[in-house]
């Protein structure tokens, strides 16, 4: 059992966690695999199955998955201070890059800077895949018992599907492989195996997002007001659309993507289609999480006030949800029907990032970034050389293309 002495202080929390935002370049997969390789592998805070139910429990509550999930793990090891310590840390090295680069270059971002990022992109295929293989084994020690592998390759299948079809929906089929993974504890409670070695999102889901959810969202009185000022425009205007891409988007990743250019180009004009594509660009060219783009919207329509403003709204309700509700989903996980739930949504998250690849590899549009991604690929899962230096080289290939004068989108 870990004491006190054995886990980080908040020192080495924001060093570590630092360290993850200013390198974490290729979105939640690069992010995932960071965490893990910290926590799990290297200093051993947190084992696979307390992971592997944090990546179910972050992917089934709206906004940023890869944020709440670096929050999560810093508040396992210290607490409220370790989640704002930690959350802090992974967040502010891409938001100070990012507002940088949209105050030099929003414009029109130089060559270099979109080579960057379409380099790093091109590998996170392979860092997703490389990210799962790595999470597959212990999840598959753990389903122990006469038919519960069956259903587990049955969960880790419905959720690569899912996750390469389906987008924003794929949180339903996580949620349903949890709920049938239940409902077969329930109905066969004393098979071996059928209560444990999952753990509990539908009640832990209920307990880390329900409660802090119908806080952040359930709000009547302020909601009525906010309605009748957005319509106008300005910083109300501009904190709503935060508060969606924060709190009320499913999926992750590019999923908020139009929902951010609908408000920023489409309603509010805060900036023209071309602006916003340099936008998308300059979140590529950058570590951290997709959702930091919301600076460069709030940079667009306020300065750097509306950056700052921006960006504290999209990120508050992840440290919300993990703040407000993750004791109470670290009880409810030791349940039997809570773990029985995360025996089936557990898997679904590991397949969930596997499948991840699919639709990251045919969205590449350059023969160059192919190359990088077999390249990466290699260097990721034969070679093993990690994921910060493949995806380092991967941008620096970018930028050497850039130079050359090459194709980078």
């Amino acid at each position: 059992m870990r004491t006190r002495d054995d886990l980080p202080s908040l020192r080495t929390i924001v060093r570590e966690w630092g360290r993850i935002g200013c390198l974490g370049f290729g979105g939640p997969p690069a992010h995932v695999s960071m965490l893990r390789e910290l926590c799990v592998a290297r200093r051993r805070w947190i084992d696979e199955e307390e992971f592997e139910h944090a990546i179910a429990a972050t992917n089934v509550l709206p906004g940023p998955a890869s944020t709440q999930l670096a929050v999560y793990c810093a508040w396992r090891l210290r607490g409220v201070a370790g989640a704002l310590a930690g959350g802090a840390a992974f967040i502010l090295p891409g938001l100070i890059v990012i507002v940088a680069l949209a105050i030099l270059f929003l414009g029109d971002p130089p060559a270099w800077v979109r080579g960057a990022g379409a380099g790093a992109g091109a590998v996170v295929a392979a860092v997703a895949l490389d990210a799962a293989l790595r999470l597959l084994p212990g999840s598959w020690r753990r389903a122990r018992g006469r038919g519960r592998r069956g259903r587990w390759v049955a969960w880790v299948l419905a959720g690569a599907v899912a996750t390469a079809t389906l987008g924003p929906w794929l949180v339903l089929v996580l949620l349903a492989c949890g709920l049938i993974e239940l409902a077969w504890h329930r109905a066969a409670p004393d098979r071996p195996g059928g209560g444990a070695g999952g753990g509990g999102a539908s009640g832990g889901t209920a307990g880390a997002g329900g409660g802090p959810t119908a806080r952040l969202v359930a709000w009547p009185a302020p909601a009525a007001v906010l309605a009748a000022v957005v319509a106008g425009g300005g910083l109300a205007a501009l904190c709503w659309t935060a508060f969606k891409v924060g709190a009320l988007s499913y999926g992750g990743g590019f999923v908020i993507v139009p929902l951010m250019q609908a408000d920023a180009v489409d309603r509010f004009h805060w900036m023209s289609d071309a602006e916003f594509l340099n936008a998308v660009a300059l979140g590529q060219a950058t570590p951290g999480p997709v959702t930091q783009t919301i600076a460069v919207v709030g940079y667009a329509a306020h300065g750097l006030g509306g950056a700052a403003i921006a960006s504290l709204v999209a990120f508050a309700p992840s440290f919300a949800f993990i703040a407000l509700g993750a004791d109470r989903f670290d009880r409810l996980s030791a349940l039997p029907s809570a773990r029985a739930f995360l025996a089936g949504a557990g898997p679904a998250s590991i397949g969930a990032i596997a499948g991840s690849a699919i639709p990251l590899a045919a969205g590449l549009t350059e023969p160059w970034q192919a190359v990088v991604l077999a390249a990466g690929a290699l260097l990721l899962l034969v070679a093993r050389r990690g994921v910060v230096l493949t995806l380092l080289l991967a941008a620096a290939a970018g930028i050497a293309v850039a130079l050359l004068g090459g194709p980078v989108g």
